[in-house]
């Protein structure tokens, strides 16, 4: 029973710590996901920001001999919108830089995804929707998805 209860509440405290699926923004891409990551970070790098990682995750499938729909994540940031936030919280650190999900589905649209900043950091004391830096960052994700996603 002990193990039971632990579970729940475990499982419960993750719940909580994730994203909803509500909170998650997708736009639709017109070409395929290597070349809408390629145009992703060459519009992150445009803007003067940081690409700090780009993970393919179907990639590091294939080195486990598991398949995979193709999927990349890029990792990027501005100190200029990241650190206030920061400053206002040291643990948005945690949330912080940006990601944006660029995958294949299961009926073969691309999509990039990206959770809302506001949401992202909505739980931290400190953090308040209303901040300038929450907008920019909201702004940059719109203006940067918006472009690699191609007409």
């Amino acid at each position: 029973m002990k193990r039971i209860l632990t579970a729940l509440v475990l499982g419960l405290a993750a719940q909580g710590a994730s994203a909803s699926e509500d909170d998650i923004r997708k736009v639709r891409a017109s070409g395929d996901v290597a070349a809408t990551m390629d145009a992703l970070e060459s519009a992150v790098t445009g803007a003067g920001a940081t690409v700090f990682a780009r993970v393919d995750h179907a990639g590091g499938a294939a080195g486990v001999d598991m398949n995979l729909a193709p999927s990349q994540l890029l990792i990027f940031g501005n100190p200029m919108l990241g650190t206030p936030a920061m400053q206002a919280n040291p643990l948005a650190g945690l949330y912080l830089p940006l990601k944006v999900l660029v995958y294949e589905d299961m009926q073969g649209q691309v999509w990039l995804a990206y959770e809302d900043p506001e949401e992202t950091l909505d739980d931290l004391n400190g953090i308040d929707d209303d901040a300038a830096y929450i907008a920019k960052m909201r702004g940059a994700l719109g203006n940067l998805t918006a472009t690699a996603a191609g007409g």
